[in-house]
């Protein structure tokens, strides 16, 4: 068992596999963040405003946890693997462009599909790009270089305000343009509160 170890080791410190041993790695990695990610929020939001048996949401819980975990995998080692390639094309050195190509080439094939997981990914680094749009907190020269800086708390009051503008109008008069998931969400939270016919209806009605 230590002799296996040891000849793992020295693979896995081995230049020559440090490539494959990347594009393995952040498929790995993929899974597992995937499955972290995925599971907890499928569990809860299946349970508190699922519909069907318990066997019929465990089914759907496992089949989003696997859709999540198998698609960021994919996308990681895909994403590694392209970036590799492009650095090789390049002598070695890696081009500004180069995680644009590859994150365009990898989003298309494993996340072009619309799929409610697929859609929601999307939609979470879409949100992600547009705040970083938004400008940053004053910090210290002393911050470090590669830690996000946080959003200018001026810029990030505006831009809540425009936000819960625009989306409780698109709910209001736009609301078939809205993603499905979030409808659902607000049809709970403020079209609902307008119907109740008694107390235990007003505390406890769910649809």
């Amino acid at each position: 068992m230590q002799d296996l170890r040891e000849s793992l080791t020295r693979i896995a410190l081995n230049p020559a596999y440090h490539d494959v041993l990347t594009v393995a790695k952040a498929a790995r990695n993929g899974a597992v963040y995937g499955a972290k990610i995925r599971f907890p929020h499928a569990l809860v939001m299946t349970f508190l405003f699922g519909r069907g048996t318990p066997r019929e949401k465990f089914k759907f819980i496992l089949t989003a946890t696997r859709n999540h975990s198998f698609n960021l995998a994919k996308f990681a080692s895909l994403y590694k693997f392209l970036m590799i390639l492009l650095r090789r094309t390049n002598g070695g050195k890696e081009r500004s462009m180069d995680s644009f190509l590859a994150g365009l080439f990898g989003g298309w094939v494993i996340f072009g599909e619309r799929t409610t997981v697929n859609e929601q990914i999307v939609l979470y680094s879409c949100a992600r790009c547009v705040s970083a749009l938004l400008p940053r907190a004053s910090v210290p020269s002393s911050y470090p270089a590669k830690k996000p800086i946080p959003t200018d708390a001026k810029s990030f009051e505006i831009f809540a305000a425009l936000v819960w503008g625009s989306v409780m109008w698109l709910f209001e008069n736009r609301r078939v343009n809205l993603n499905n998931g979030l409808v659902n969400s607000m049809d709970y939270l403020y079209v609902n509160a307008e119907h109740w016919d008694g107390l235990r209806n007003l505390v406890w009605h769910n649809t």
